[in-house]
């Protein structure tokens, strides 16, 4: 009980919040929208690519036309554009299950890419602006924790009661985005969150040409944006080919699929937090690179296993990978960030959620294609490429860092 009341203390109200609310988020979405290219397979005549291309097509909306949500929060601010994100994202789900026509399809995912840019972005840089340096790392990593919690979860509980992919599963969803948005703005105006004292106090307005100018004169984040987009492209939607393939594959696919997205929620669940403290005696890079040779191990072995247990044991080895990659390339960014900009580099992370769309799409075709061997030896390869841009952008930060302490000396 001491504990929980330290850790309550430990972060500010509303970031406790956000950190409940992907709790309940990726609860309920892990019970649809993992299924969703099954059930457009089961309900269609659309291919793997184009079924790809649906899904992915959200998150390549959100990489790019993303990037207004910082003169959209100029406009209308923060709070209120977090609280349309969610309205947004619950018509999103809703008119997932209203409609197969391929058209209708992509506007519903473009709105749900675009919600969740806007949203991911600005909640993220809340909970950096509210949480201090020394926490940030462990506060990330406690929000990773928690979509693995519900991810766990979720597909559990959507086989007990039988509605996991279901229509109820989507409008199930739908509501808890709305009620996150009640409850999120509720409590904004509770602790009487001034967005406009904290935009002042961090001095800068997120835009566009902010962010691209970034990614253009900063090397080091160039280079780790182009390495998160790799990544991404392995980890980020892995599960819309990855069920496609058991489904045309596998005896009983799509139960396995169900019982892999149980192990990898439960594995985060159950080895995140010794892993995380684990982690820490090495650097952000180190704990990357290992991240991204586990990613290699378990794409070969997604592509060469024929038994479940197989499976399982490659999904376990990919997930220790996403527990040791995913908080190390938000706590990577963020050491770089210089004062004041933390919102437009954030932004330009965000830039890697086009790897979102590559991975559904371009796995789709060479899924399609070439199979599913060969798909998943092109991600393993894909994954140990990301660790040379990691390495450069640390490489070249380090040199410039040892310079400028120098010429700090001299003067």
């Amino acid at each position: 009980m001491n504990k929980f009341k330290a850790y309550i203390r430990e972060y500010h109200p509303i970031v406790h919040v956000l950190v409940f609310g992907t709790v309940l988020i990726s609860l309920t979405s892990s019970m649809s929208m993992p299924f969703l290219a099954i059930h457009l397979s089961n309900s269609s005549e659309l291919n793997f690519a184009t079924i790809g291309f649906i899904i992915g097509v959200g998150p390549l909306a959100g990489t790019f036309c993303g990037l207004l949500g910082g003169v959209l929060s100029d406009f209308i601010g923060r709070k209120k554009l977090m609280i349309f994100s969610l309205i947004g994202l619950s018509i999103a789900f809703l008119g997932f299950i209203t409609t197969f026509n391929p058209v209708l399809l992509v506007l519903f995912s473009i709105i749900r890419g675009l919600s969740n840019a806007f949203f991911g972005t600005i909640s993220k840089a809340l909970m950096a602006d509210l949480t201090p340096d020394e926490k940030r790392y462990r506060m990330f990593a406690n929000r990773y924790l928690a979509f693995n919690l519900g991810l766990s979860i979720g597909p559990m509980l959507g086989a007990f009661f039988g509605i996991g992919g279901s229509t109820i599963a989507f409008v199930l969803t739908a509501f808890i985005y709305i009620l996150y948005a009640i409850v999120l703005f509720i409590m904004l105006k509770v602790t009487n969150y001034n967005e406009q004292s904290d935009v002042a106090a961090n001095d800068e307005k997120v835009s566009m040409s902010l962010i691209w100018n970034a990614v253009r004169s900063d090397v080091p984040l160039m280079f780790f944006v182009i390495g998160g987009i790799l990544l991404t492209t392995v980890h980020g939607q892995m599960s819309v080919t990855l069920s496609q393939y058991l489904k045309e594959n596998i005896l009983d696919g799509i139960k396995l699929f169900a019982i892999l997205m149980s192990v990898n929620g439960l594995t985060v669940l159950t080895i995140q937090i010794p892993l995380t403290r684990w982690a820490e005696r090495f650097s952000l890079f180190q704990r990357i690179a290992m991240g991204c040779i586990l990613f290699a191990v378990g794409e070969i072995g997604f592509a060469f296993s024929t038994l479940w247990v197989a499976f399982i044991i490659s999904m376990f080895v990919f997930t220790v990978g996403e527990i040791l990659v995913i908080p190390a390339e938000y706590a990577q960014v963020d050491e770089i960030t210089p004062s004041g900009l933390r919102g437009t580099y954030y932004g330009a992370q965000s830039l890697g959620e086009f790897g979102n769309f590559v991975g559904p799409w371009f796995g789709g075709i060479l899924l399609a294609v070439y199979g599913g061997t060969t798909m998943f030896v092109f991600m393993a390869l894909i994954s140990l490429l990301g660790i040379y841009f990691f390495y450069r952008g640390k490489q070249i930060y380090n040199k410039k860092e040892k310079k400028d302490s120098h010429l700090g000396h001299i003067m």
